[in-house]
Formats: structure tokens, C-alpha cells, sequence
């Protein structure tokens, strides 16, 4: 196996775990509110296979991984959600939104404060895995420190990249996101109908035109986060 199909790999076991995390979030925030529906549906757990979607977690991955993009995304089935179950359904709604990203702003700042202990172990291995996920290679010839630290801190550079960007992603206010959830509870109801419109196709077309836009958002907190890890 070649050392960029082991890197994909890597971003495949991230992606997954972090899109398992994001909808069980939203389930377990649910249930927590007075919603079951998730719960029932067996939806508060990190098994991969209970949120898989064949568009989302399957074919759009694959196009990133056909594209040769710097980094895999993806997303789950959506989490159903009964709002009427809710005490406050604005309030409680947001707040189920919201544990997606939140969990994968976690989970970024956990793996960053791993590699931050890490990096007292061995600072080469932390920059030789920073380089082999920024270019998509292993080179041999930068490579320093612990080969048996390398895997571990791969992977962790990979849970902040892929997390971060699952969180900027989902936040963006374009439906069926989750930033889309929240911007609805401000708009005019006459607005919602041609806003909820908009769906699934609105969404592909920024995937394929909005690259920009999300290197533009991902690029400053991957700056903040080097910076951490370097400057520490």
C-alpha cells in the first residue's frame, strides 16, 4: 500500500469518527431538551453506520479523494428532530443545532492539546506530520523524530483539520445546514418558504463553487492553531 492511500486512510477513519460525533451531538442535545426521537432511533451513538449517507459520507468524499482535494469532507444523514417536543422550540432547536459544530470544535481543541504534550516528547515528529498532511505526502527526506509517534500525530493533525472544516462548513447559513437552523429562527416567515426553497441543489453548488470561501474561513483558524503548535 502506498503512502498516499495510508493517508487517505487516515482522513477516512477522521471524517468518519467526526461526522459521528457531530449527529450524535445533535441526538443526544436533542433527547437531553425533551426530544427522543433520535435517541429511540438509535442515533446517540459513534457508530459510523447509523448515520451514514450514501450521497454525503460515501460519494462526496470519493469526488475529494478523486480531485485529489487538500482535505476530505463529508456529512451524516441529518439527525430527525420532533420540535414540538421541545419546552422553548427557538431556544431548545438552537441549542440542538448547535452540538454539532460545538463537537467538533472540541474534539479540534482536544487533539491540539494532545499534540501540545506530544510536542515536549518529540518536536520533529509534530512538524514531519504537519508537512506529510499539508502536502499529501510523506517525504523521506523531512522526515524527523519518532517513527512511532508519526501515525499518532498524523492523525491527530488530521481530527483538527477535518473537524475544523466540518464546523465552518456546517455553520454556513445555506439549507440543509446547521447554520441554516439557526439563520431560520430570524427570518420573516414570508422569507421561509423561498429560503427552505433553496435545498439540496443550492448546497452542490456551493460545494463546487465555494471552495473559496471555505479556505477563506478555515484558513485563519489553521493559522491560529500552527501557531499554537509551533509556538509553544
Amino acid at each position: 500500500m502506498n503512502v498516499h492511500a495510508v493517508l487517505i486512510i487516515f482522513q477516512i477513519v477522521v471524517l468518519l469518527f467526526a461526522i459521528s460525533l457531530h449527529e450524535a451531538s445533535h441526538a443526544w442535545m436533542a433527547w437531553r431538551l425533551g426530544d427522543p426521537t433520535a435517541r429511540m432511533l438509535g442515533r446517540v451513538t459513534l457508530n459510523p453506520i447509523k448515520h451514514i449517507d450514501p450521497f454525503g459520507t460515501i460519494l462526496i468524499p470519493l469526488i475529494c479523494v478523486f480531485f485529489r482535494f487538500p482535505f476530505l469532507i463529508g456529512w451524516a444523514k441529518p439527525t430527525p428532530v420532533t420540535t414540538r417536543n421541545f419546552k422553548n422550540i427557538k431556544r431548545d432547536d438552537i441549542l440542538t443545532t448547535l452540538a454539532g459544530p460545538a463537537s467538533n470544535l472540541l474534539t479540534a481543541i482536544v487533539a491540539t492539546v494532545i499534540l501540545v504534550v506530544l510536542k515536549f516528547v518529540s518536536a520533529g515528529t509534530i512538524v514531519s506530520a504537519m508537512m506529510a498532511a499539508q502536502m499529501g505526502m510523506v517525504d523521506p527526506n523531512v522526515m524527523h523524530g519518532s517513527p512511532i509517534l508519526f501515525p499518532l500525530t498524523l492523525l491527530l493533525y488530521y481530527a483538527v483539520l477535518i473537524n475544523l472544516v466540518l464546523m465552518a462548513f456546517n455553520l454556513i447559513p445555506l439549507p440543509p445546514l446547521d447554520g441554516s437552523h439557526v439563520l431560520r429562527h430570524m427570518l420573516p416567515y414570508n422569507w421561509l418558504r423561498a429560503y427552505d426553497s433553496i435545498g439540496v441543489i443550492g448546497l452542490i453548488l456551493f460545494f463546487l463553487f465555494g471552495g473559496s470561501l471555505i479556505n477563506l474561513i478555515i484558513s485563519p483558524m489553521m493559522s491560529v492553531f500552527n501557531h499554537i503548535l509551533l509556538g509553544m
